[in-house]
């Protein structure tokens, strides 16, 4: 069982596999081709803290259906994308149509550090996990392993849904006021425990045929897990949507949640060495 210490749960591991093999291609039918979240709040901050250059090698880390390791490779980049879904890889490359000769998938699960070093030492000038951390039973082996197959500098860009508002306890509530005639509704959160690092399982999208595994992580848990292995952070945004970005018919939306963020995107970099 987690120590409350550690970030990694490995005795779920397996499960949550077997989990995302068993969904992946109702996951992909579903927001294969997009959604607010990932077109409006996810995939605009991650493409501008990666700035990515033409010809720069990427490793995209739990690439799922390969939708944004599609969007790198059309962008000029080189990636290679790999999930510990076989069905999400033959998702991904079913769907790759354009820039194939960009795109190397593999199948590798990112607790493995052994596969994760066979990708090659100092071969990347960036990697990119999209949405995947807080689905990860372990996090440490995959951490622990980027520094030495980034370049010197290279980043890590990782985006997870916010910690301190998704711990898993955490309850959406809407209330309304009269204010001089005016009825006004009010979005807010209440937070029962958001310290304590857990296993919790939920649904991605509602409907889903069963839910899955997260791993909630607090931020200074997620950061040092970093910082540990080498890392320093030099950027982060906090993303929500504003007013009349989208609209949702379920009162409890993330859309309506303009003040509170959805999302924590974060850009770290492989420290220099001190002399």
């Amino acid at each position: 069982m987690n120590d409350h210490t550690s970030p990694d749960f490995p005795e779920y591991a397996a499960r949550t596999t077997e989990v995302w093999d068993r969904i992946a291609e109702w996951w992909d039918d579903r927001i294969g081709d997009g959604n607010a979240t990932q077109d409006l709040l996810v995939e605009p901050a991650t493409e501008r803290m990666l700035e990515l250059q033409p010809g720069e090698r990427v490793l995209d880390v739990a690439c799922g259906a390969g939708r944004f390791a599609r969007r790198m490779a059309a962008s000029g980049a080189h990636v290679v994308a790999f999930d510990h879904s076989e069905r999400f890889i033959e998702r991904a490359r079913s769907r790759t149509t354009e820039n194939a000769d960009r795109i190397d998938y593999r199948v590798i699960n990112a607790t493995d550090k052994e596969a994760l070093l066979a990708l090659g030492r100092g071969q990347f000038d960036a990697a990119v996990c999209t949405m995947a951390l807080m689905d990860m039973a372990s996090i440490e082996p995959l951490v622990s392993t980027l520094p030495s197959l980034l370049k010197p500098g290279g980043r890590f860009v990782f985006s997870v849904m916010h910690p301190a508002f998704n711990s898993g306890t955490v309850r959406k509530i809407a209330e309304q006021q009269d204010r001089d005639g005016e009825v006004v509704t009010t979005y807010g959160v209440i937070v029962a425990d958001y310290s304590t690092p857990k296993m919790h399982t939920g649904l991605g999208i509602v409907g889903q045929p069963e839910p899955q595994h997260y791993f909630h992580r607090p931020i200074g848990m997620l950061f040092n897990t970093c910082f540990r292995h080498g890392f320093v952070l030099d950027w982060m945004e906090e993303a929500s949507f504003q007013e009349g970005q989208m609209s949702s018919g379920r009162p409890l939306s993330w859309a309506n949640f303009h003040t509170i963020p959805q999302i924590l995107v974060a850009r770290m970099r492989v420290a220099a060495p001190k002399p």
